[in-house]
């Protein structure tokens, strides 16, 4: 690892200001997915060190909730402009752990970087209200204090931004955190805990918690009484099991779970811009986000336009190690990953679906390369309709009347982000309007950005990240009712 920066190559658990090793001495490996080589060995953190952590994040409360707006944004602003100067080492620590190409990885820093910076100025905006009083000595007010210790559970596909994205709000608002990253990408984790120390917080406001047993560290979580909030971005089985585990302490949870992302592209769509936002929102970082297009759906008059053209551009990805110029899709994170998608590309030919392109493991490099696919045909009675693919397979639909593309669309658990590209204004209202998504991209299929908020409704979970929502679940309403004043 070429790195200019080399404290950020961090391995040891990050509690109470400092880099420390597990209680029980104990390390896990962290492994590059193209060619499985070693990078580091990592602190195996249980539950000991998570109380350690969740015990510094509570005294540092007092402290860090005391700080002014402007103090805390100064602060998030240093650790913001540090992240962008060190973009380079950032992004080739999460390509070599996580896989996604490098310039992907440069992207992500960036867009991570952008809501601390982002949260550094709403810190100053966290208003309360003064309220007309219901009888006339009274007075009303209301205002807004931090919940207290977050934890933060986040995933490996988006090892750095999903960080920022919790943390930023939840330090801007006045709280701290214990942040519990993936086994497979801690090292990005830590790397931004190191710039955390060099742009000022104090200690324990913020804490990393690396650990190979996540059910243990979880419920430590979970079940500990100072933790006031959750925050999991991950999979929607998980995401259940972690919300029942919060009733108990009754914490205020967020989710960001599993999608099921319809793609739908109308007989009226340009049908150039439809394929590049398809091949966009379905194949980066290996078809590895919670968002991407899961199903595409093209109305029959179009069909076979769209699919000849989608194949096209398809076949035009560069597949490769995310380190080399040029690669636009890299290796899926693990073996179990790869498996997954080979089933539900077996089980749509095995009921009539058409390969156009891939459909397999490359035949060179790394064995967790998987060809970005697409498979024509698509039916209903298919994995690909009901299962979050999560990997490089793009199956396409046939529909025919607005009405039945709605149906099929709303006709999953999951509820996160859609798109659909057409250019007639009063579908377009009655689509949006109609479908049940927290999120709906029209005639564009990249939709993430700090300024507007990210999250979804049924399955997919709730709450808001990003934007000016995003400091909501993050602080307490209070009420002041005055009385006496004649």
């Amino acid at each position: 690892m070429q790195l200019k920066n080399k404290n950020l190559l961090q391995t040891q658990a990050y509690i109470d200001g400092a880099f420390s090793s597990a209680a029980s001495g104990a390390t896990f490996p962290v492994t590059n997915p193209y060619d499985g080589s070693k990078l580091a060995e990592v602190a195996d953190c249980g539950a000991e060190d998570t109380e350690r952590a969740i015990q510094a994040a509570a005294k540092a409360f007092k402290v860090w909730r005391k700080f002014s707006a402007g103090k805390r944004a100064r602060i998030l602003k240093a650790w913001y402009l540090l992240q962008i100067e060190n973009a380079a080492d950032l992004a080739q620590i999460l390509t070599l752990e996580q896989g996604k190409p490098l310039g992907e990885a440069k992207g992500e820093i960036r867009y991570g970087a952008s809501f601390v910076e982002w949260f550094a100025e709403e810190a100053r905006r966290i208003y309360g209200d003064v309220i007309p009083g219901h009888q006339s000595d009274k007075r009303i007010m209301t205002i807004k204090q931090p919940v207290g210790v977050v934890a933060a559970i986040t995933p490996w596909n988006f090892p750095s931004a999903m960080i920022t994205r919790k943390v930023a709000p939840a330090l801007a608002a006045g709280c701290t955190v214990v942040i519990k990253p993936s086994e497979l990408t801690p090292l990005s984790a830590l790397a931004l805990a190191e710039l955390a120390t060099q742009a000022g917080f104090p200690p324990g406001v913020i804490n990393i918690v690396t650990t190979n047993k996540a059910p243990e560290v979880g419920t430590a979580m979970t079940a500990s009484p100072i933790v006031r909030k959750l925050s999991f971005t991950g999979s929607t089985m998980v995401g259940k099991l972690l919300l029942g585990q919060c009733a108990a302490t009754v914490k205020k949870v967020s989710l960001e779970l599993g999608g099921n992302a319809p793609f739908i592209v109308f007989d009226d769509a340009d049908m150039d811009k439809a394929v590049a936002g398809a091949v966009a929102a379905k194949y980066r970082n290996a078809g590895q986000t919670c968002i991407c297009a899961n199903r595409i759906f093209v109305q029959s008059s179009v069909y076979d336009d769209f699919i000849t053209r989608f194949t096209v551009a398809v076949k035009e990805q560069q597949l490769g190690d995310g380190m080399t110029a040029g690669t636009v899709v890299g290796p899926m994170i693990e073996e179990k990953a790869v498996c997954s998608v080979e089933a539900i590309v077996s089980d749509a030919k095995d009921k009539g679906g058409l390969v156009l392109t891939g459909g397999k493991r490359s035949g060179s490099g790394s064995s967790l390369l998987f060809e970005p696919t697409v498979v024509a045909n698509a039916t209903r009675d298919m994995k690909v309709f009901t299962t979050e693919i999560f990997g490089p397979v793009a199956p396409v639909f046939r529909f025919e009347t607005e009405e039945e593309v709605i149906e099929m669309a709303n006709d999953t658990e999951y509820g996160l982000a859609s798109y659909f590209y057409g250019r007639d204004y009063a579908r377009i209202w009655r689509v949006a309007e109609a479908l049940e998504y927290g999120m709906v991209g029209i005639n564009t299929g990249m939709i993430s950005t700090t300024v507007a908020p990210f999250g979804g409704v049924k399955h997919s979970g709730f709450g808001r990240e990003g934007s000016k929502y995003g400091m909501d679940d993050y602080l307490e309403i209070k009420y002041l009712c005055w009385g006496g004043v004649e």
